[in-house]
């Protein structure tokens, strides 16, 4: 939406914020100033290349043609006519994950925003005026947002009908509404008990978390639904109640299949209460979340640092050089700290242990448990997570010390990655395939140690084959993420193409009397061999 024109739809307004006694002058002039600025910001969402200097498409206005383009992929589903409450709750489930994934990313930037404090704490503006600026700001990101995604998808659904159309957009409302305050609340909730460097690294985690959750959620909506004589049904559980998708698509169906079960009817009640109720309690606590903000402009660094004991340890032991043992310690502190990084890469490593592990589960029988069989190659989901991490490695906010490699007494160049891959991989690789190795041999059986240990060899091999691919020649932490270039996720495919090729290799060598044990040899002497050569 161009600036002048949201400018001048919000003047047809004046009247509703002069009523509510705000000066409209001094609020269209701070809105003015948001939405300006708002342009002029890189979203999370096209942070993936250099952004040329254009004043009509500006990153912004990209981003939006981006959510428009992901709204194309609802279509399908709001003019099919199989079931009302499976299709609806696919396309409230997508419509929740880009609404909130945008909000994590972005709309924190709108509703934390603190930075103008420092000026309009300084001028004649009365609270009123400055809550419903902040509120107004809000409500326009999230109309942009919402327009754009799902206009396209509005118009076609017409197809079905002015009614099913009609339900559609006061569902959109609503969902829009809930997504934005349950946002909100949540960052209400968090602002009260913590403060400073705390919240930020709170915020961070709870974004990795969120994220997680929203795959995990689509994992139990599938999961909810099967196929009984071609027809799709439901099995009801009393923990579905929980599931907003669920209570969108209980409107569809009983509105417009006049199927007045109970449990459709209290989802329908719920897709309407909850979103009033939680915009009633933002509108009640949002005097509380503006004074607890201030809080942001406040960070602590009390207490004393932590000793990563478990690190330091291994540090002694894979790495021999003093020098390298430095440049390890080094990597495993910006990997803790880079809030950006941790952002960016947590989420990837979280998913890549739940993947396998939801995958196994499907494979649960009653009467024959989990059995075994082909279940060990599920373990290369874990890999997955590996050409994502290795890439971001050259990455950080602090880019700029990157001087730091010029002026160090290191002569090897290659001490910086052999010590920085070492880090990653016991920091982050080794704990996830433990773990999953120890499931896996609870769950199955304990005979999949050899399997799931040669995983764990291959995932070593494989880092410094990714390295190879991605960051050959380029100093660890030394680019800024806002350059990071799209040519990296076609080279993160390439390097599935490879995980692949490993799990094809595997399953070949079980084919072979002692195969297992021979092709571990061979992967322990390929290690040894680019580890020491390679680097």
């Amino acid at each position: 939406m161009n600036e002048s024109l949201t400018l001048k739809i919000l003047d047809q307004f004046a009247w509703l914020f002069r009523l509510l006694k705000a000066d409209y002058r001094s609020l269209r002039l701070i809105i003015a100033f948001k939405i300006k600025m708002d342009h002029r910001r890189v979203p999370t969402i096209m942070q993936g290349g250099k952004q040329r200097a254009d004043p009509i498409m500006t990153p912004f206005v990209k981003s939006l043609l981006l959510y428009a383009f992901y709204g194309l992929f609802l279509i399908p589903f709001l003019i099919s006519e199989d079931s009302y409450l499976l299709q609806m709750m696919i396309v409230f489930a997508i419509m929740i994950f880009i609404l909130i994934t945008s909000m994590i990313s972005d709309f924190s930037f709108v509703l934390l925003d603190v930075r103008d404090k420092v000026i309009l704490d300084t001028k004649p503006l009365d609270a009123r005026t400055r809550a419903l600026a902040k509120f107004t700001h809000i409500i326009i990101y999230m109309v942009q947002l919402t327009g754009a995604f799902l206009l396209v998808p509005l118009v076609s659904s017409l197809v079905q009908g002015p009614l099913f159309a009609l339900l559609f957009f006061i569902s959109i409302i609503l969902n829009a509404v809930f997504c934005m305050v349950i946002t909100a609340l949540f960052y209400m909730t968090i602002l009260k008990f913590f403060d400073g460097e705390k919240l930020s690294n709170l915020i961070n985690m709870i974004q990795i978390f969120l994220t997680v959750g929203l795959f995990i959620g689509y994992q139990l909506i599938v999961q909810s639904f099967g196929v009984v004589d071609l027809s799709i049904t439901i099995d009801w559980q009393w923990w579905h109640i929980f599931l907003p998708p669920i209570w969108f698509g209980a409107v569809f169906e009983m509105f417009l299949l006049n199927n007045y079960s109970l449990v459709l009817i209290i989802s329908s009640v719920l897709a309407v209460l909850i979103p009033l109720l939680s915009i009633s309690l933002y509108f009640k606590w949002m005097p509380t979340f503006e004074r607890n903000l201030q809080k942001l402009l406040m960070t602590s660094h009390t207490g004393k640092p932590k000793k990563h004991w478990w690190s330091t340890l291994i540090g002694r032991i894979v790495c021999r050089d003093v020098q390298e043992r430095t440049i390890f310690t080094f990597a495993c502190a910006m990997m803790r700290q880079e809030r950006e990084f941790k952002l960016k890469v947590y989420p990837s490593l979280a998913i890549s242990i739940i993947l396998p592990l939801f995958l196994l589960l499907n494979l649960f029988n009653p009467d024959q448990g989990f059995g075994g069989g082909l279940s060990y190659l599920y373990g290369y989901f874990v890999l997955l997570m590996i050409p994502n991490v290795v890439y971001m490695l050259k990455y950080s906010s602090k880019a700029n010390g990157a001087w730091i490699y010029k002026v160090v007494p290191i002569e090897n160049r290659s001490l910086y990655y052999r010590g920085t891959l070492k880090a990653f991989f016991v920091q982050l690789c080794l704990p996830l395939l433990s773990v999953l190795l120890i499931v896996y041999m609870v769950m199955i059986e304990f005979s999949l140690f050899l399997d799931l240990f040669i995983i764990l060899v291959t995932a070593c091999l494989f880092t410094v084959i990714c390295h190879k691919i991605f960051n050959n020649g380029t100093y660890p932490f030394s680019a800024s993420f806002s350059f990071s270039d799209s040519a990296g996720a076609v080279l993160v495919f390439v390097a599935m193409f490879v995980i692949g090729i490993f799990a094809f290799i595997h399953f070949a060598f079980t084919l072979i009397p002692l195969g297992l044990y021979i092709y571990l040899l061979v992967l322990l002497i390929a290690n040894f061999f680019v580890w020491k050569k390679v680097l």
